[in-house]
Order: C-alpha cells, then sequence, then structure tokens
C-alpha cells in the first residue's frame, strides 16, 4: 500500500531527521514514477524535508522558499494527501505554522508529520527499530554531519564524472 521509499522518507523525517535522505530517498523514487512533473506530490514532501533542513541551518531565505512551495503542492494534492496516511488538513495547518515560524526567523523545532494510518506508523516505527534509529527523536542539532550534510558529504565521484564529461566535449569540438 505505501512505498517503500515513503516509508524511509517518514522514518528519517520522524527518527534522525536526516532531512538530506529524506531529499535522497524521494527524489529518486520521484525520477522513476513521475519525472519531470514539478508539480508532483512527491516534490512536495522532498520540498517539505528540504525547508526543514534550511531551517535548522538558519538559511531563512531557503526554508522559506522550500516550505512555500511544498505548501503549494500539497494543498493541490490535498486530496492526496491521505493515501499517504496523513491527515490532510493537519498536515497543511502544521506546514503554515511552519512558515510563519520561518518568516519570523524563530529557532527551528523538529516536527511530525500527523500519520493517521496505524498500520504506515507501525511499519515506519519498526523499520526505524530495524535501523537502530528512535522514532519521534528530536533532531540532534550538534550532529554536524547531519545538519550540514550537502557540505560534508563525499562528492568525488559527482566531480570525477562532470571532469569527465568536460574532457569529451573538449575532444569532440577540437
Amino acid at each position: 500500500m505505501f512505498t517503500t521509499e515513503f516509508i524511509n522518507y517518514l522514518v528519517h523525517f520522524h527518527s534522525d531527521r536526516d532531512y538530506f535522505e529524506c531529499h535522497e530517498i524521494l527524489e529518486e523514487h520521484w525520477k522513476d514514477v513521475d519525472a519531470r512533473n514539478k508539480e508532483s506530490i512527491l516534490v512536495g514532501w522532498i520540498q517539505l524535508a528540504v525547508s526543514q533542513y534550511h531551517h535548522r541551518r538558519e538559511n531563512f531565505v531557503g526554508a522559506l522558499r522550500t516550505i512555500q512551495k511544498a505548501l503549494s503542492i500539497l494543498s493541490k494534492h490535498k486530496e492526496s494527501i491521505k493515501k499517504y496516511g496523513v491527515d490532510e488538513d493537519m498536515l497543511l495547518e502544521a506546514i503554515t505554522m511552519k512558515k510563519g515560524e520561518i518568516e519570523q526567523k524563530l529557532p527551528y523545532k523538529s516536527m511530525n508529520l500527523p500519520i493517521t494510518d496505524e498500520s504506515l506508523l507501525r511499519k515506519c516505527q519498526h523499520q526505524a527499530e530495524k535501523a537502530g534509529l528512535i522514532w519521534g527523536l528530536e533532531s540532534n542539532l550538534k550532529n554536524k554531519e547531519i545538519v550540514h550534510r550537502h557540505s560534508m558529504r563525499d562528492r568525488s565521484d559527482v566531480i570525477e564524472s562532470r571532469l569527465q564529461s568536460l574532457k569529451q566535449k573538449k575532444g569532440s569540438s577540437d
């Protein structure tokens, strides 16, 4: 009923608060099932995680931009939200409140999504436990590897790929 990707998204969103990983997981899934649809509900979920990532890092401009996109997309898909096991009214209200906190430049606080499907909640909690994570844990603001994940990750493969592509382009233009 619920995709493995969405379950894993929820696990990271509510356990280790690895919003960067939430983005990675759902972006790959989105590319597989609804690529190029920038108004996809999956993009809304992705933008919600990205907004939390930016807010936690006190990037209020990025947080506001992405939470506005999340709110816009998820509002358009209000009827579909319940298919994801989440209360649509409570979710949109929580996002609106988060948006207000970001606009006021208030400090980041962990957000929990209003999951209403008990079987989904049990699956997520089980998956978190299996991964050695604690469901519902507040974000560890001292964990630099999570808080600043995008700037601390190993990008050597991406850099090498870009160099190879550049070399090929230069070779073909000669």
